[in-house]
């Protein structure tokens, strides 16, 4: 799928290919130091990334590639499932969990293309995709940092309620999206 950003700059949505391994790398390695904090489902060098996917089939990345440069501009992660670390506190709010019908999601977008569009569209690319997979709620991956207010606009105009909150280095918020079937 081909939109045009904010800045007018045309982006290809899509899934993670084997091919993007190295411009995934280029991706992660251009992102600010504070970017780099609040994103971390996986480590960032290419060896990493390339077990991270190759580990499981339940582990899917999703890309907006500049057409022009073919430059990566956002990446967003989706797991099957929910993350063990992550069980026991999201268990104590009550939800209960489902490996085929939950995933745990981690978006990005590079620090030059934040506030396009680019984290809304890929978003939409990434819901309509897992709607086809029958999945039905999406927990984010981690939680959001209590002080990341772009983020937080980011999940609750897209939908997301915050469960629980807790400390891990600093304050945090829990949050899931329940999808509509």
């Amino acid at each position: 799928m081909i939109l045009t950003a904010k800045n007018n700059k045309q982006v290809f949505l899509r899934r993670l290919e084997e091919r993007d391994f190295d411009h995934l790398f280029v991706y992660l390695q251009g992102l600010s130091p504070e970017t780099k904090k609040r994103f971390g489902p996986h480590p960032f060098d290419r060896q990493s990334v390339l077990d991270f996917y190759t580990s499981s089939t339940n582990n899917w990345g999703y890309v907006a590639e500049d057409v022009e440069t073919a430059e990566i501009v956002a990446y967003s992660i989706i797991k099957i499932g929910y993350l063990a670390h992550d069980g026991t506190r999201l268990q104590s709010y009550g939800l209960v969990f489902n490996d085929q019908t939950d995933c745990t999601f981690a978006p990005s977008v590079a620090d030059s293309w934040q506030s396009f569009g680019i984290g809304n569209a890929l978003f939409e690319f990434i819901l309509a995709d897992l709607e086809k997979a029958s999945i039905q709620r999406i927990i984010l991956w981690g939680g959001v940092q209590a002080d990341n207010d772009k983020a937080l606009n980011y999940y609750k105009k897209n939908g997301f309620k915050t469960v629980g909150q807790f400390q891990n280095n600093v304050h945090n918020y829990d949050m899931i999206l329940e999808i509509s079937q």
